[in-house]
């Protein structure tokens, strides 16, 4: 038995069989190890872990009576998970099963996005590999407000399992001969009506979804959040100021996905299901439309049409014109100068949530934090504070 400290957790590594001929010998052993963990987390590392008897549950029972915070036992095996499971244990100790390895080398790629790239494993299964940066916690989320949009009536794929995919999480999804919308768009262009249609409905049903206080976070929440970490681009009036803003933003529990473009919806015997959804929250229908306009009007019109094109696996100029197909659909403007003004107000609001975006912590975006300060902060936002404030009340 031995133990590491690392990243403010004390992990301590079972390995072979606790049965009732070593069970005392384990206990003295696991809790002198204990004893060491300071401040730090203890976790239970038990992939060595080949099988754990009655005796055994019991002495991790009285582990967990002497910490004060829940214990965490993680890389069980099927089998072990199997009788932490039958005993009632896992409603006991929050028990994680070991990652399965999944190897994507030569699989295709259907689709790609911020936060990573879904891939083929077969006719039956998809694997969404989360970029390096991605923590299980923000994966786990995913899957929960996935699972919560699902009981809401929103349609969305499910995930069962989570893999490793080399140094990346992932997950895996049965989505049987299913592809992206934006994959089907590219392809099918004779169908693009129909796919339109289709997208334009999934925006309104999710615009028009309400859901239980607490079933995701709120997008003021998110903004006040990335506000206060520009700190080191702003000063407290341009971060007070940012923050004034947001608190006029309506509250509402409808659903926003936040990222809504064709390569995060897939399309599976007609039917349109979200696949990307940790920045899930509930906001007024507006800020959703804002990052549409800026994946499918903005971006492929601008310097950023390369990274949007990867995302959607659409040409800049089939984005552009699905954008344009969306707006009027979903707002039943057809008059192309009309039209011009209702996007000229989205790109303001647009302007606003770029602004925050460094907050995000994400690489390009803090690279990218003096232009987006000076260019749009600065240049577009603070000149239009009072239409900002309008706009985020009336659209």
């Amino acid at each position: 038995m031995r133990a590491v400290t690392e990243s403010g957790k004390y992990t301590i590594y079972l390995e072979g069989r606790i049965d009732g001929s070593n069970a005392s010998k384990v206990e003295q052993e696991l809790f002198e190890l204990a004893k060491e963990h300071g401040e730090n987390e203890i976790v239970l590392d038990i992939g060595g872990l080949e099988y754990i008897s009655s005796a055994g549950l019991r002495v991790l029972m009285r582990l967990r009576k002497e910490q004060k915070e829940p214990l965490k036992v993680i890389n069980a095996s099927p089998e072990v998970y199997d009788i932490f499971e039958t005993t009632g244990f896992t409603e006991l100790l929050d028990v994680k099963k070991r990652i399965r390895e999944v190897d994507v080398t030569g699989c295709p790629i259907i689709g790609q996005g911020g936060n990573g790239t879904i891939y083929r494993l077969d006719e039956d299964t998809i694997v969404k590999v989360y970029k390096p940066w991605m923590e299980m916690e923000q994966i786990d989320r995913e899957r929960e407000y996935a699972r919560t949009a699902f009981v809401n009536g929103i349609p969305s794929v499910i995930a069962y399992d989570v893999v490793k995919c080399g140094d990346c999480f992932g997950v895996v999804f049965e989505m049987l001969k299913s592809n992206t919308l934006g994959y089907a768009m590219h392809n099918e262009p004779e169908r693009m009506e129909e796919f339109i249609e289709k997208y334009v409905a999934l925006a309104k049903t999710l615009h028009t979804t309400h859901v239980p206080e607490g079933s995701f976070g709120r997008i003021q929440d998110v903004f006040h959040r990335e506000a206060d970490n520009l700190d080191r681009w702003c000063s407290e009036e341009e971060i007070a100021l940012l923050h004034s803003i947001i608190d006029e933003i309506p509250v509402t529990d409808t659903i926003m996905h936040n990222d809504l473009h064709p390569g995060n919806i897939m399309i599976q015997d007609g039917e349109l299901l979200l696949i990307d959804m940790p920045e899930v929250t509930v906001g007024p229908p507006v800020c959703d439309l804002t990052s549409i306009y800026r994946d499918m009007v903005a971006a492929p019109s601008g310097n950023e049409k390369g990274s949007i094109e990867r995302s959607t696996g659409m040409p800049a100029e089939e984005i552009l014109r699905a954008g344009n197909m969306f707006f009027s659909r979903y707002t039943g403007i057809t008059d192309p100068e009309e039209l011009k003004s209702y996007y000229e107000k989205l790109g303001l609001l647009s302007a606003f949530n770029v602004s925050l975006v460094p907050g995000g912590g994400s690489e390009t975006a803090m690279r990218l934090a003096p232009m987006l300060m000076d260019k749009l902060f600065r240049g577009v936002v603070i000149p239009n504070e009072q239409t900002i404030r309008m706009l985020f009340k009336t659209m």
